[in-house]
């Protein structure tokens, strides 16, 4: 038995990705600590693992919330900086505050989510090996493939190339103060200072949950990463009480924002109306930002939820309108469900990108976002068979590319090895 330590964000995209490979973990008989937050704890709690507090201060449920919220009212490079300001402070707080829980709680692995870029510097610090876990989009540097923050088409010619190169460059420009916080404490530490973005990762194994087939044509990964493909199930989601008794039985049309960047009203307003004129039913998920009765009046009368049942409502739909988090947009494909994809911001771009390039779907930048381009876009998605047929082609990918089990066996081989695996 191992006790793995768990170090991710406590946003939903993040923690709902990690709780199915942990407790496959954990019904092998190892032990789960989770370093959570105030705001997650009674999450975390709920879905049978441990958790070790750290920020309780500045992660107060208040705090999260206001910080919460404001994201959600932002897009592109304002949304993204704010982000990079959240992950600076839990860099910081992290460093503070995990190693002596860590010790105290006879930590004996890690598993790191990648944007938590700190956690290999703890892991280190404790001479405690470490696996990398990608829950949001792969954010590996390779000048061939546009940086994950971007919508850009993939395209092998030079110029590119130069053009990946400058926006790696600019967003490194962003994430400073993330890195920043990391080099004080290695400096204070005694551990060597990072040399390049790579080292951030595990060098014994980097587990990301997109299949292969759901990526751009990569040359330089290491030979320790590895496309498992997703790990989603209903673990510490909320039991929601949902009218199905409401749908109607014509095809279903189901449109969420996700959990964060949901704050921008007038997009669910764009949808409804794009939809009026489909031979479909409509269900719009708000995911928390507003309750239904805030927008009372949408065109043809869609089904409004505060928040829905998605893993039941995929299995029914025929389209899914997302902000393309990759967590919806795994599972949307896991069911064979293509996509219209409107990124805001963060990975969500480079998630679009991929709907676009793998053909499951259409990707509409926020920016030149309208009512007509979004029913055409539909329209495209709803009646071209090229795009349900490549859904279903990345359906098969997933199915064959392992996801929980196959990390599962990764993870476990590298702690009875202590090798590369």
């Amino acid at each position: 038995m191992t006790h793995f330590g768990i170090i991710c964000p406590s946003s939903t995209g993040h923690i709902n990705t990690m709780f199915p490979l942990v407790k496959e973990l954990q019904k092998r008989g190892n032990k789960i600590t989770i370093f959570g937050t105030p705001s997650s704890q009674a999450k975390i709690e709920s879905a049978g693992f441990g958790v070790r507090l750290i920020g309780e201060e500045e992660f107060s449920p208040e705090r999260t919330a206001k910080f919460y919220a404001k994201l959600g009212e932002l897009s592109g490079i304002a949304a993204t900086r704010h982000t990079i300001s959240g992950i600076a402070k839990r860099a910081e707080v992290n460093l503070r505050d995990a190693p002596a829980a860590a010790k105290e709680a006879s930590i004996e692995a890690f598993l790191v989510d990648q944007i938590c870029f700190e956690g290999g510097t703890i892991a280190e610090y404790l001479n405690i090996p470490y696996i990398t876990i990608c829950s949001a989009l792969l954010i590996n540097e390779e000048s061939t493939v546009p940086p994950w923050i971007k919508s850009w088409e993939y395209n092998p010619n030079w110029w590119a190339t130069l053009r990946n190169e400058l926006g790696y460059f600019l967003f490194n420009q962003i994430r400073k103060p993330i890195d920043k916080v990391i080099y004080q404490y290695r400096q204070q530490w005694n551990l060597p200072v990072y040399s390049k973005e790579e080292n951030y990762d595990s060098k014994l194994a980097i587990l990301c949950q997109q299949p292969a087939e759901f990526e751009f044509p990569r040359k330089h990964l290491p030979s320790y990463f590895h496309f498992t493909g997703p790990y989603h199930d209903n673990i510490g989601r909320l039991n929601i009480d949902f009218p199905f008794e409401k749908l109607n039985g014509k095809p279903l049309i189901y449109a969420s924002m996700g959990t964060l960047q949901n704050r921008l009203q007038y997009i669910f307003e764009y949808i409804a109306e794009a939809c009026v004129e489909q031979n479909a039913q409509l269900v719009i998920s708000l995911g928390g930002s507003a309750e239904p009765n805030a927008l009372p009046n949408l065109p043809g009368n869609p089904l409004v939820v505060k928040f829905a049942p998605q893993l039941e409502l995929l299995k029914k739909a025929c389209l899914v309108i997302t902000h393309a988090g990759l967590n919806t947009t795994l599972e949307s494909l896991s069911n064979g469900v293509p996509m219209v994809a409107i990124p805001v911001t963060n990975d969500q771009p480079g998630v679009a990108a991929r709907i676009a390039w793998t053909g499951v779907g259409e990707m509409l930048p926020l920016k030149s976002l309208s009512v007509s381009k979004l029913r055409t876009a539909i329209q495209k998605v709803l009646t071209q068979d090229s795009y349900k047929n490549n859904a279903i082609r990345l359906q098969q990918a997933i199915q064959q590319a392992g996801g929980v089990r196959r990390a599962a066996d990764i993870i476990e081989q590298v702690l009875s090895t202590s090798k590369v695996v």
